[in-house]
């Protein structure tokens, strides 16, 4: 797959589609695309790994929680993503109902005076979030409130 995500015109806040062959790469790649949104992820050397664990009720939950976590991560640790490094999405029976679950290794480094901080990010929202099958696989578009 060519092109992970592109950045989409929106009044207020930020927006994205992140583009992948199934619903991890998707979320990798959507995670990447937000982390456009405040600083190039390229350039964050991948000094530091976090290791996120996540559980939800279906695929945009999962999008929100995983998304919402990156922020936390910025937050409490000064974490800056540079990388996803492995990303494993399962579909599993727990109770009777289907449960996503979401483990991913990500990569970057601490907010220092070297890396350009060009926006925030606040929260990941539900609003116009949409997740649709392509010829590829999954488009998965999110707006975040900057």
């Amino acid at each position: 797959m060519e092109k992970k995500y592109e950045i989409l015109e929106h009044m207020a806040d930020g927006k994205f589609r992140a583009y992948g062959r199934d619903l991890g790469e998707c979320l990798g790649n959507a995670a990447l695309a937000m982390a456009s949104l405040m600083w190039d992820p390229e350039k964050i050397k991948p000094e530091i790994r976090e290791t996120i664990k996540l559980e939800a009720t279906g695929p945009e939950q999962l999008t929100v929680k995983f998304l919402t976590e990156l922020i936390y991560l910025l937050e409490v640790k000064s974490f800056l993503l540079g990388r996803v490094d492995e990303i494993r999405v399962e579909e599993v029976s727990k109770n009777g109902n289907k449960t996503y679950r979401l483990e991913v290794e990500v990569s970057g480094d601490r907010i220092s005076p070297e890396y350009e901080i060009y926006g925030q990010v606040k929260a990941v929202t539900y609003n116009e979030m949409k997740i649709e099958k392509s010829d590829d696989g999954l488009v998965l578009q999110v707006v975040v409130d900057m």
